[in-house]
Order: structure tokens, then sequence, then C-alpha cells
């Protein structure tokens, strides 16, 4: 069962860091604003929701998988290892994401088809970049937890 559960994990984390790097390439590469505003206007909606369900089902199999390796454990007896620093490393940076995704979220969907002031256009921007970079930084510790298992 355990190996549904991190495969599905796998998956999830695929489909969202492919995500990511799907927009960060349109953003580069489309230059015209007017085909970045008209692409990102059809395809941020259905980015938003496809996103939302890989997240919450990283959240689920993440949680099932810090369970069953007994991290509770790690960090109760054993809190100063590599494992639990490196775990917390990795929650830390599952959290600052999920806030960024959130905050990007009601940004996206407040001004959808309206115009952005420029500090929501500048948090949208900057949650988006930090979202990118931080998904990069994950799968790093991802690797490292893995390696420790």
């Amino acid at each position: 069962m355990i190996k549904i559960v991190l495969y599905t994990h796998i998956l999830s984390a695929t489909a969202w860091v492919g995500g990511s790097l799907l927009l960060f390439a349109l953003g580069i590469l489309l230059r015209d604003r007017q085909a970045q505003k008209a692409v990102y206007a059809h395809l941020g909606p259905i980015y938003g929701y496809f996103e939302t369900f890989w997240l919450v089902l990283l959240w689920i199999t993440g949680l099932t998988m810090f369970f069953h390796y007994g991290f509770p454990d790690i960090f109760a007896h054993a809190p100063d290892s590599e494992l639990a620093g490196k775990m917390t490393v990795k929650l830390s940076i599952v959290a600052a994401i999920t806030l960024l995704t959130i905050i990007h979220m009601i940004i996206a969907f407040k001004t959808h088809n309206a115009e952005r002031t420029f500090i929501q256009n500048l948090i949208s921007r900057g949650s988006s970049m930090m979202i990118f970079l931080l998904n990069l930084v994950i799968v790093w510790y991802a690797i490292g937890i893995r390696d420790l298992l």
C-alpha cells in the first residue's frame, strides 16, 4: 500500500512541478504582452484547479508517508538527526509553498478578467516566482530524505 502512496506522491509532485515549469516557460517565451494575457486568461483558471488537486493530493500522500515512516517518533527521539533536519526544512518549504499558493490564487481569482493593481501584480508574480524556485529546492530535499530512508 505504501508503494501506491509513494507513487501517487511522486506523480503529484511531477504534475505540480511540471505545471510550474510550463507556466514559467510561457512567461519567458511569450514576449508579446497581449499573447501572455490571452494565454493566462484561458489557461489560468484551468491550471488553478489542476494544481489545487495535485497540491491537496501531495498533502494527503505526504502526511500518510510522514506517519508511516514514523517521523513523529524521529522528531521526538532524534530531533538533531540528519533525517529530522531535512524533513524540517522540507516541511517548512511545503508550508511556504502552500501559503504562497493560497495568496496567489486569491489574487488570481479576484482579478480574473480584470486589471490588477501594481501591488496585486507584484504579489502575484512574486509568489509565482517563489513557488517555482521553492519547488526546485523541495525536490532536492525530497531526494535527500528518500536516500536516508
